[in-house]
């Protein structure tokens, strides 16, 4: 199957699945392949308290948010994504669940937030869609909204996934996504000035194998 890629204010994206007529599926295929197992690492590893301001770039139909929200309660939960049907099923998902989580249509080169506002940065395999002049600028912008000694904390693919059927299809397969991701999510993260920069937990997944890395204001 073909990428398509959309647009918002002349900044393209791709939806969750590569095209909008897919999302339906986006969350069964995701549960199946064992994401709530990564969502809860990367949870743990990022330490959030109550009174924590997180956001999540790149927050999709928002299933991480839903599993901060659950397991850290009394924290200000916010994420953005520029696609519109996600956002949809995003919000449709938190106010069955009572949960007050923000959303709002973005890019993560330009978050909608102020200078050192946030405790904590998150994303979920967001950064391999990405070029590497994305990763910089998103990685920036991460940099800039977190608070002094506010973290960031990602987990993306740590090599190439699987590239045939849905599998291969629902991470994107491409030119942005190659074996040396881990590479360059370290150096994107170093060179936006975050210190303390680690790979802090691999995993293996339907997808293929990934990797969780923190970096500090």
């Amino acid at each position: 199957m073909t990428e398509h890629p959309h647009a918002v204010d002349g900044q393209h994206y791709l939806p969750p699945m590569g095209v909008r007529w897919l999302l339906p599926l986006y969350d069964p295929l995701t549960r199946l392949a064992g994401m709530r197992r990564v969502h809860s690492g990367l949870v743990d590893r990022a330490d959030i308290r109550p009174g924590h301001r997180v956001l999540e770039i790149g927050c999709g139909t928002g299933n991480l948010l839903l599993a901060v929200a659950r397991r850290r309660p009394s924290t200000q939960l916010m994420g953005i994504d520029p696609d519109p049907a996600a956002l949809r099923r995003a919000r449709r998902k938190a106010d069955r669940a009572g949960l007050p989580i923000r959303l709002d249509r973005a890019f993560a080169g330009e978050l909608p937030m102020s200078d050192g506002s946030v405790d904590r940065v998150l994303s979920s395999f967001m950064l391999h869609h990405l070029d590497d002049e994305e990763k910089a600028r998103a990685m920036g912008e991460a940099r800039r909204v977190l608070r002094p000694g506010g973290e960031l904390h990602l987990v993306d693919f740590a090599g190439t996934p699987p590239k045939r059927g849905l599998t291969g299809h629902l991470v994107h397969r491409g030119p942005r996504l190659d074996g040396n991701l881990a590479d360059r999510v370290l150096a994107a993260l170093r060179q936006a000035g975050l210190s303390e920069v680690a790979e802090n937990g691999h995993g293996r997944s339907p997808f293929g194998r990934y990797t969780y890395y923190r970096g500090v204001r």
